[in-house]
């Protein structure tokens, strides 16, 4: 049976997911939920995914839910396939540097990133009004964190060494959003600019963007 991914196209945790499907060309059907209709909390959707979020994946009766351990888990499976080396497995030091970039996108960018666009995106989505002194609190915090992104840059050309991984894919569903969100903060760095700039001109992106992900 193909593998079932249960999510919402413009959720950027479901993006994230998808990223690792794509670059690993794993077939898949989108069985997409309605958020605005509570579908995530529903009896039938907790039984699989207990927090009521998105996603969670079905691969044969396999459940799975967050969306970097199903990256995870995707890569390492498939990772006969598609893009090499998402997630490092063969060599110890290359697997330590890609943790050390996994933690680095949790810790330095996401934490920042995500609240970035929550308030400044979402929140007047949903009829409410953006806290403008926090959005600028949250940038100036996320604008330190990225100089030391551009210091590390300048040396390889990606955060674990010269090769993409799931750890650098995993910065672009919040970090396309950054700009719009009120947070312009990507451009303006050199190698963080080349660097953002070609994972998001990468076919999995294109295709996810394009909403032609499913």
């Amino acid at each position: 049976m193909v593998l079932k991914l249960y999510g919402f196209p413009m959720s950027t945790c479901t993006q994230r997911a998808l990223l690792a499907l794509h670059e690993k060309g794993v077939p898949y059907e989108m069985v997409e939920v309605q958020l605005h209709k509570g579908e995530t909390k529903t009896p039938e959707f907790l039984a699989n995914q207990p927090f009521g979020q998105v996603p969670y994946i079905d691969e044969d009766g396999f459940i799975l839910y967050e969306s970097r351990a199903i990256a995870r888990y995707i890569a390492e499976k498939y990772a006969s396939q598609g893009t090499p080396n998402l997630l490092p497995t063969a060599d110890l030091k290359a697997r330590a540097l890609f943790e050390q970039a996994a933690s680095i996108e949790t810790s330095d960018f996401d934490q920042y990133a995500s609240h970035i666009v929550m308030e400044g995106l979402f929140k007047p989505m949903m009829g409410g009004t953006t806290d403008k002194a926090k959005v600028q609190d949250l940038t100036s915090t996320l604008s330190k964190k990225l100089d030391v992104y551009e210091q590390i840059l300048g040396k390889q050309r990606y955060l674990s060494g010269d090769n993409i991984t799931l750890a650098d894919l995993f910065h672009v569903p919040y970090g396309v959003l950054l700009k719009r969100a009120g947070a312009d903060v990507l451009d303006g760095r050199p190698n963080v600019k080349r660097w953002f700039d070609d994972m998001t001109s990468r076919p999995s992106w294109q295709a996810i963007k394009s909403g032609s992900a499913a």
